[in-house]
């Protein structure tokens, strides 16, 4: 993880956000259905500067068809330093052959043996990141 020693709390440039992110397999989708928050913990990858995420038929997918405007986020730590991305933007489930052989080409992997033939797509309208030396509070 690069740091900056500038204080406690950073922000990141886009570029650092998508190297962070491009790095993790892990994030967070929030979606919003009937004015209720749910979210989600999935498996992602980074595909041309979009968040590609598998699943199987349910919640997430009916949650995105009634409302496509998501959040996503993706962080890490140790226990000096730790980071944050969170992307918002409108996401897609993939139908069309072409666009389910290019994220299938990706190869995001599911953490269980469980059938995930979905594919979801979340085109940025933002992406923010912000970089965290850990601490205490000052005095």
């Amino acid at each position: 993880m690069k740091f900056s020693e500038a204080g406690p709390v950073t922000s990141m440039a886009e570029a650092e956000c998508w190297d962070q992110l491009s790095a993790m397999t892990l994030g967070r989708l929030v979606t919003s259905s009937d004015s209720k928050p749910d979210i989600f913990p999935v498996n992602f990858v980074v595909q041309r500067r979009t968040i590609l995420i598998r699943t199987a038929e349910g919640t997430k997918l009916a949650a995105v068809s009634l409302n496509p405007w998501v959040a996503f986020e993706a962080d890490d730590h140790d226990v000096a330093r730790g980071w944050s991305v969170v992307v918002r933007g409108h996401a897609a489930v993939l139908d069309s052959a072409a666009d389910i052989a290019l994220a299938e080409k990706a190869q995001v992997l599911p953490w269980t043996a469980t059938a995930k033939q979905r594919f979801i797509r979340i085109e940025p309208t933002g992406i923010v990141g912000r970089r965290f030396a850990f601490g205490s509070e000052p005095s």
